[in-house]
């Protein structure tokens, strides 16, 4: 890089790249793309909606620019401090937005001690496109000094490009930091702070997500946002960590996917998968909601082989990081979400088709969330879930101790059946799939014995036999009837 090799330390080197594109003060020059002011209509409000509630509240914008949101945050904070350390675009920001009584505009380093802000004095910090122009050493300084400025239950908010650049316009040198989304989850995961009172906080992650109008106009991937709230260090988020701490950690999601397939972590991997869909009848252009989309294989097949757009939701960070990581390049329309399908809201009529593969076993109240999943659907769009049910006789001892400690909530599939009538769909088909499950069932066991060697080499033996004794248990089950593969098609009519 040309300031880099003058010998100009980082923070004078971004400095002078964002005079240089200052220039004009222009949404294209912060946008760094030509077509900025198209996609500045759609993706601005995308952006803002995601936010949580900040009536009445105090909002710190940090990287805020000429006020491409500072606008939009004004209207609804009770006070909002805006700070950049470009004084050409901060001046610039105050002459448009200057009329909202509720603002102050500061022209600051995000880096400098001199930034400083009260101890637990503000309810939202914003940034976007803040932390990829800091140094490694500067985010995490300034997400630990975030977490202080932060009250309690108070939110951060930011969105960063990952991976590579997608403006196009032309850059004598790029010092910006692309990184793996993986380093920000990892980084803001770990953030503590202890308060005068003894009491210790983290952040625990609402939600993370793909920019949908990136993805939608360039099929681009990489605008990945987050959304982090501060809750003291003893507060229980128990299944999300259960998930990423132990079922799905990244060293479990690798041996499933060794014996489904990359990108598959659940039964028959992308066969059953081929087979399941074919009873969506996917027309090009249709909207279809994945919830429980792990690591994402379903929702490539889907987007790449039918032409529509997929948006992928899942509760573990760490399958939705990597889901994201692998979109990257694809030039399809699929976007990822962490979300807890329990807790996200649509706007009625939005999809053409809800899908889910073997991920409603965990949700104790499915009847509410197949109420929302009627919502969802346009008039005439179909669901499709595949998902284990139990017999109606009682359960033997080792079932119901397999069903205790996965915390599952299993029902027969007449029950499973009447909760979709009864929260407003019609056309209900439920088919047994359990011959399916088998025969998947011993094709990956012929996989993982025939690759022992390989497995037990990249793995451990321990781990070969665990999961060899898993499947021959499931087959056990499948085959005396307690454990039933159900595929259950409805349709809003």
């Amino acid at each position: 890089m040309a300031a880099a090799a003058q010998g100009v330390d980082e923070r004078q080197m971004q400095k002078i790249y964002w005079i240089e594109h200052s220039a004009d003060l222009s949404v294209e020059a912060m946008m760094l793309d030509s077509k900025a002011a198209d996609l500045d209509k759609e993706e601005r409000p995308e952006v803002l909606s995601l936010l949580p509630e900040i009536e009445g509240k105090s909002v710190l914008e940090l990287g805020a620019g000429i006020g491409r949101f500072t606008g939009g945050l004004a209207k609804k904070a009770g006070q909002l401090l805006a700070v950049d350390f470009i004084e050409s675009a901060i001046k610039k920001n105050e002459q448009i937005n200057g009329h909202h009584k509720n603002v102050k505009f500061m022209c600051a380093d995000v880096t400098s001690p001199d930034l400083h802000m009260s101890e637990g004095s503000i309810d939202l910090i914003f940034s976007n496109w803040l932390l990829m122009y800091l140094s490694d050493k500067e985010v995490e300084n300034l997400a630990e000094r975030m977490v202080k400025w932060l009250k309690d239950d108070g939110f951060i908010f930011f969105r960063e490009s990952c991976f590579h650049q997608s403006g196009d316009s032309k850059r004598k040198y790029n010092p910006t930091h692309y990184r793996e989304p993986r380093y920000y989850t990892k980084v803001f995961k770990e953030c503590h702070m202890n308060n005068g009172s003894g009491n210790s906080f983290e952040l625990s992650l609402v939600g993370c997500k793909c920019i949908g109008a990136y993805v939608r106009n360039k099929k681009n991937q990489n605008q990945i946002c987050w959304i982090w709230r501060k809750v003291r260090s003893q507060d229980d988020r128990g299944f999300q960590r259960f998930l990423d701490s132990v079922e799905y950690n990244n060293y479990s999601i690798t041996l499933y996917e060794r014996i489904y397939g990359q990108g598959f972590v659940s039964t028959g991997g992308s066969e059953t998968t081929k087979q399941i869909v074919a009873n969506l009848d996917l027309k090009p252009g249709q909207k279809v909601l994945d919830v429980g989309c792990g690591t994402g294989g379903g929702d490539f097949y889907m987007a790449e082989n039918f032409d529509v757009e997929v948006v992928g939701i899942d509760l573990s960070i760490n399958m939705i990081s990597l889901a994201i990581e692998r979109a990257i390049g694809l030039k399809c329309a699929v976007e990822f979400e962490c979300a807890d399908c329990t807790k996200k809201t649509y706007p009625e009529n939005t999809f053409d088709v809800i899908y889910s593969r073997d991920s409603m076993l965990h949700i104790q109240d499915k009847l509410t969330l197949f109420r929302s999943f009627y919502k969802w659907l346009k008039p005439g769009g179909k669901l499709l879930i595949t998902d284990y049910c139990k017999s109606a006789e009682s359960p033997s001892l080792e079932f119901a101790e397999y069903i205790k400690e996965g915390g599952y909530h299993l029902h027969d599939m007449k029950a499973y059946s009447q909760m979709l009538k009864n929260a407003g769909f019609d056309d209900v088909t439920a088919d047994d799939q359990t011959k399916l499950f088998l025969k998947s069932l011993q094709w990956e066991l012929n996989a993982l014995e025939k690759d022992k060697d390989g497995f037990i080499q990249d793995f451990s033996e321990e781990d070969y036999n665990k999961f060899v004794g898993r499947w021959k248990a499931k087959q056990t089950r499948g085959a005396s009837g307690e454990q039933i593969w159900g595929l259950f098609v409805a349709k809003k009519n």
